[in-house]
């Protein structure tokens, strides 16, 4: 027992500054609320109530920082206020966001509707808050964001991710998106889509591990696309189940197609990509 007692008190030292995940779930809720009134326990009143809400959130977030020097490298007070100077772009961007998921879904009969029910929507949002806390240099605090949203909607989005505007999940769950990876502008994903990398070696840490999808691209469900120098052309439409360790061209059609052979009865897979030529991959 004292063996255990003794190890037990151990990680309570290692762990004495780390944010607790109920602290940060609640300022990400909290601010969450703030931004998206479908979200809200009560809501704003006044411009002023608003204000006053924007600055406690503020003072919230540099306590938390100020209190866990080791995940940055500024202060902590001067942090908190440059997240909340840039967070108009967040706002911005995510209603964009949300635009791109209401003119690319056919089922969605209201705007309203996306914001109350579609995780897309939630896991897009953490990301976008979450990515600004990365590029101020934020470590771990990011992370925990992005993963309370992960828990929720099954979608695992890393905030290091690089991604452009209007960009819509569709179903979402089981989308996987890598650190490095970088998308463009008005991208579309469905349920099951990986961008993913093809080492898992810590050597290569540094370096970029997931693929880049330019703009205009549509993903459908359950592809898998690997590796830091694939490239999917701008306009490109890449189907369901598909795998791909290779760029390809833009306004490239990559399709996996089942042929039977009736003179024989056997079945033969094979992907199809349509350019400016069919050629079987």
């Amino acid at each position: 027992m004292n063996s255990l007692v003794s190890k037990i008190f151990r990680t309570h030292q290692e762990c004495s500054d780390c944010p607790s995940p109920k602290v940060i779930q609640q300022f990400f809720e909290e601010l969450l609320g703030l931004l998206f009134p479908e979200y809200a326990v009560q809501k704003a009143k006044s411009q002023e109530e608003v204000a006053a809400r924007l600055i406690l959130l503020r003072e919230q977030l540099a306590s938390i920082l100020s209190r866990n020097h080791h995940l940055h490298s500024g202060i902590g007070s001067i942090l908190a206020k440059d997240f909340f100077d840039r967070l108009e772009l967040v706002f911005d961007w995510v209603h964009q966001d949300v635009d791109a998921m209401y003119a690319g879904d056919p089922a969605a009969k209201s705007k309203t509707e996306i914001l109350r029910s579609y995780p897309g929507f939630y896991a897009i949002s953490a990301y976008r808050i979450a990515n600004l806390l990365h590029q101020l240099g934020i470590k771990l605090i990011p992370r925990m964001i992005t993963e309370i949203a992960h828990s929720r909607t099954g979608v695992d989005i890393h905030p290091g991710a690089t991604i452009g505007q209007f960009f819509c999940i569709d179903h979402g769950t089981g989308v996987v998106i890598g650190e490095t990876t970088v998308i463009g502008n008005h991208v579309k994903i469905y349920q099951g889509v990986t961008l993913g990398a093809l080492s898992v070696d810590k050597a290569d840490a540094d370096v970029k591990r997931h693929p880049t999808i330019e703009d205009n691209v549509i993903i459908y469900a359950g592809a898998t696309i690997l590796g830091g120098k694939t490239v999917i052309g701008k306009d490109s439409v890449i189907g369901g189940n598909v795998w791909l360790t290779k760029s390809v061209p833009a306004n490239s059609k990559v399709y996996y197609q089942t042929q039977i052979h009736h003179e024989d009865g056997l079945v033969t897979d094979r992907y199809v990509f349509k350019n400016d030529f069919d050629a079987t991959l």
